[in-house]
């Protein structure tokens, strides 16, 4: 009776007194406000979207099989509403040029770098053979080669959106998308990254602060917001989407009374009921503070922000042999973790040392699990309340 009280509050003016939003973004995009959820989860995907804001697979983990089976889930389940795609395609990454296949980029991790994660496991009492072609037997989605085979599977569903962070997208995929109608939205980190985007055509600019989880750049959501918007108001009117550190309602008005034409989120909707991360990964969310999170290249090869742990310290420590470059990076961090956090969920108490995942500074202000919905409903209403005391303000 409860979950059903709280999915009615979010009609839109009937049982909430919150009004849908009117503005160019989200004529554009069919949607009632501007929140977005980029997720892993189709389950949150569909549940953002049908509570009126917009929810953003991300597809870079998943085979082409698995993301076609992905959508079609999604399209049953969003009854025409708006989502989209994002599709992780790298501009610099070794490998990139797609002159070399998985096996070879593979072969390219140094013995040192191996035996560095194997003793680093081992003195938690997780056990893993590196060279075990079972170990790593999935496809390198990072591959251009999968890329395009993603993208195949995104366009052929219909997508409201495609993303793409790590640099300006392939023309093709601009081109693609421009002729099927689907804006393209791209992820910065810096000024400079921005007036590159706009100037290749890109629709919609995310621009990243330091604070948020995975890849991040250096500057402060809070520098970088009114930074961008400046830099590229001269070239062309873009949207731009405020991310990073932004968990709450009265975040997304303050980022929104900066320019910003609404929010792109991520780290909130790992602590929904919904979220691909396990209970364990949860638990250490939900005891992390704000400071309990670091910028490592330790999990792709690039900086990304996430849990600090064992794994992130080893890694920086005097003995670490240094990251690998992306993609080489992920064929040790991501067997590595997965083992751990296998062996953690069966009792290994100090394999949980070792567990992180992507996260970003707002989890400091999340400490327990909601639904998606309810996260949505609470979004709304923060932003009214905001929207309503900056109004008395000016009385």
């Amino acid at each position: 009776m409860e979950r059903r009280q709280q999915d009615s509050a979010l009609n839109w003016g009937t049982q909430s007194n919150i009004e849908p939003m009117k503005t160019p973004l989200c004529d554009l995009l069919g949607i009632e406000f501007p929140l977005f959820a980029f997720s892993h989860c189709r389950d949150v995907v569909a549940a953002v979207s049908n509570a009126g804001g917009f929810g953003v697979l991300g597809a870079s983990r998943h085979t082409p099989e698995e993301l076609e089976l992905e959508l079609k889930w999604i399209d049953e389940h969003v009854h025409g509403r708006p989502y989209g795609v994002d599709v992780l395609i790298p501009e610099n990454m070794v490998g990139r040029d797609g002159s070399v296949d998985i096996e070879t980029l593979r072969a390219r991790v140094p013995e040192r770098h191996k035996e560095f994660v194997q003793a680093l496991l081992a003195r938690y009492g997780v056990t893993l053979d590196l060279d075990d072609p079972r170990v790593a037997k999935r496809e390198m989605p990072l591959l251009p080669a999968v890329s395009a085979r993603l993208l195949d599977v995104a366009f052929s569903h219909p997508i409201k959106l495609i993303a793409n962070a790590l640099g300006v997208p392939p023309q093709s995929m601009i081109d693609r998308a421009r002729a099927q109608g689907v804006p393209v939205a791209a992820l910065v980190g810096a000024k400079e990254h921005a007036v590159r985007q706009v100037q290749a055509g890109v629709d919609i600019i995310v621009a990243e602060g330091a604070e948020a989880g995975g890849h991040c750049g250096e500057v402060s959501t809070l520098v970088l917001v009114p930074e961008v918007i400046r830099a590229i108001q001269p070239i062309r009117p873009v949207p731009v989407l405020a991310a990073g550190g932004i968990v709450t309602g009265r975040q997304m008005a303050a980022m929104m009374a900066l320019g910003a034409a609404g929010a792109w989120t991520g780290t909130v909707w790992l602590m929904t009921s919904e979220s691909e991360a396990s209970p364990l990964i949860q638990q250490k969310f939900a005891a992390a503070t704000s400071r309990d999170t670091v910028r490592s290249k330790s999990r792709t090869g690039k900086y990304t922000r996430q849990l600090r742990s064992a794994w992130t310290d080893a890694w920086s420590g005097p003995d670490s042999p240094g990251p690998l470059p992306m993609p080489l990076q992920l064929f040790l961090s991501e067997p590595a973790l997965r083992r751990a956090e296998h062996d953690a969920s069966r009792g290994n108490r100090k394999a949980e040392d070792l567990v992180t995942y992507y996260v970003g500074q707002g989890v400091g202000l999340l400490d327990q699990v909601k639904t998606s919905r309810a996260v949505v409903r609470e979004f709304m209403e923060e932003f009214a309340e905001a929207a309503d005391d900056m109004a008395a303000l000016t009385k």
